[in-house]
């Protein structure tokens, strides 16, 4: 089972990781001031992760395939590593389908 691992950066704002079973990152968030804000992020990405059209499929300056997750609102939710092809790319937006409903979150903050 996935989890979103929830950390603060440097600049001190709360961050979350979306996490495959096997430990690998699959989604990354944004900044958000406040934990209460992060945790609204998580909830989005739970919800909006199982509608494909809310996945939007990108390439890179350096022609990489990635995806963006998208909210009702068009703004952008997390944002997925660069892949080397886009099947593997696909293999990610359906890891983050299956992992996201369900995960846990695992407050590291402290």
């Amino acid at each position: 089972m996935g989890k979103f691992e929830v950390k603060t950066d440097k600049a001190g704002k709360f961050r979350f990781n979306l996490k495959a079973a096997n430990g690998q990152v699959i989604l990354s968030s944004q900044g958000y001031e406040s934990m209460a804000n992060c945790e609204k992020g998580i909830a989005s990405v739970k919800n909006n992760s199982q509608e494909d059209a809310r996945f939007a499929r990108k390439e890179s300056q350096k022609g990489e395939p990635y995806f963006d997750l998208m909210a009702t609102n068009g703004q952008v939710i997390g944002t997925s590593e660069m892949y080397s092809s886009e099947s593997a790319m696909e293999n990610g937006v359906e890891s983050v389908k299956k992992n996201a409903p369900d995960a846990a979150i695992e407050d590291l903050t402290s």
